[in-house]
């Protein structure tokens, strides 16, 4: 069931009127309702899946309050580690094993030797890197006495299951979810009314902005072999789109739809392709998972208190393991030690906390003089997009080599029903938009709202009907 399916437009609707008017008499059941509901929403991808999600969350209850009435360090640590183990086994399983034997066997048939290893070749769960993430942040703060052991199971159930966020995200903290769920929700008009705001947003850069990049991004990155120099610029510049409009906009339509039921998850992105550099960049893409690794992986490696050395070890292990995170490829891997390069010169320099602040106030006078710095951060995120998006990294090398090489600027014919530079109109429209709006949680909010309401509407149905690229990028993570 997708964000942007008929299905959910049944759904969703189905369960808000339950919500409010049929499971409203008390805290309990209104999170009853939604871990049914969730527990659905979930099975409609394969239901013989659910019993690993239910699986999970029983284990992680379960040695949560093992860990918490333990009488010595060692059975806490026992405790503790078998929750880890099991979660990050499954994970293993189900996302790594095959990587992993096959690499190995390349590496074996490297040095002459015959290699025919066994591969267990099992659909990827989706979403399993997200609620495993939820359970090992919970685990890991009840480990570190953070935070008290939660002994209501259906509250812990739902910190789990919460289908907005369920198989995509954001990665929640029990800190900051546990505390809501564990109250009775009233009916707030404004929030609701933000909620809807938010998730028309989402679908114009789902449906809009990544579903017609997607169409000419796969046709260069499929073809780039035959493609020049300007084709493929705008090839990786049409793949950050998508890749942004995909994935802020599934994180805009689950927040919306939180709100719609009086929950606020946490902030995925913030205008992340306004940064002036690479730290920025990643203060404001995947907020979530950002700041998962640096709390729970970063910092407790030592973080950049430590030696050159240290700095140096820790950047490319947060960055190796984001990328790995995404995917069992090379090319994630290739992904993220880029990014660590990009961001080395910042942290040893100490640049790495200089454009902190937000870009909310600033003027179009101001905002002229930081376009070569967006633009270079911009530019430097598109080239590492590139690895991220190709199939092999003999592909990705191979695409970047040709778009260096060739140097033939032209317009190329695409089989394709859209004009390729009506495109970038609407991506050139789009950037605008986002800027002058990017003091809003979402652009078409606030003293205008209205309007703007009706516009995105009348663009969702009009783009709607030729969107054929249904799926979101990061279910298959």
């Amino acid at each position: 069931m997708f964000f942007n399916s008929l299905s959910f437009a049944i759904f969703l609707p189905i369960v808000f009127f339950l919500y409010w008017f049929v499971f409203n008499s008390s805290k309990k059941a209104q999170n009853t309702l939604l871990i049914i509901a969730s527990y659905y929403f979930y099975s409609c991808w394969d239901w013989r899946f659910l019993f690993l999600l239910v699986f999970s969350t029983g284990l992680d209850y379960f040695t949560a309050l093992k860990i918490e009435n333990s009488r010595s360090k060692a059975e806490r640590k026992t405790w503790f580690w078998i929750s880890v183990g099991v979660n990050l086994g499954f994970l293993g399983v189900f996302k790594y094993y095959d990587f992993f034997a096959v690499s190995f066997s390349k590496l074996i048939e490297g040095f002459g030797m015959q290699a025919n290893p066994f591969l267990l070749n099992l659909v990827l769960p989706v979403g399993i890197s997200f609620y495993t993430f939820h359970g090992l942040s919970y685990i890991i703060d009840i480990y570190k006495e953070r935070i008290r052991a939660e002994r209501n199971f259906i509250d812990y159930a739902l910190f789990v299951s919460y289908f907005p966020l369920l198989v995509a995200g954001p990665i929640e903290r029990a800190t900051h979810l546990l505390p809501q769920v564990k109250v009775k929700r009233s009916f707030d008009y404004q929030q609701a009314k933000e909620g809807i705001h938010q998730i028309l947003w989402g679908l114009v850069k789902k449906i809009v902005i990544a579903d017609s990049c997607a169409q000419y991004a796969n046709a260069v990155f499929d073809n780039y072999e035959s493609m020049n120099s300007l084709s493929l610029v705008l090839g990786a510049v049409y793949f950050a789109f998508q890749i942004y409009g995909d994935f802020s906009g599934y994180s805009d339509i689950a927040l919306g739809t939180s709100k719609l039921f009086g929950i606020n998850l946490l902030k995925n992105f913030d205008y992340p392709y306004f940064s002036r550099d690479i730290a920025e960049f990643w203060r404001r893409w995947h907020i979530s998972l950002s700041s998962w690794f640096r709390d729970y992986l970063y910092i407790p490696l030592g973080g950049s208190q430590g030696g050159t050395w240290m700095k140096i070890r820790n950047t490319f292990i947060i960055f190796l393991v984001s990328g790995f995170w995404h995917g069992a490829n090379w090319t994630f891997l290739a992904w993220g030690f880029l990014n660590a390069l990009y961001f080395l010169p910042l942290l040893l320099s100490n640049k790495n906390r200089t454009h902190t602040g937000n870009i909310e106030g600033v003027s179009f006078i101001q905002g002229m003089k930081l376009i070569p710095q967006i633009g270079l951060t911009f530019a430097l995120t598109c080239l590492a997009w590139i690895f991220f998006r190709a199939r092999t990294i003999t592909d990705a090398f191979g695409y970047i080599k040709r778009m260096f090489s060739n140097w033939q600027f032209k317009p190329q014919y695409f089989n394709i029903e859209r004009y390729n530079f009506e495109l970038v109109l609407m991506l050139v429209l789009f950037v605008g938009f986002e800027w002058f709006n990017r003091y809003k949680i979402e652009p078409i909010s606030g003293k205008y709202s209205y309007p703007k309401i009706c516009l995105a509407i009348i663009v969702l149905l009009l783009f709607g009907v030729y969107s054929e690229y249904k799926s979101f990028i990061y279910f298959q993570f």
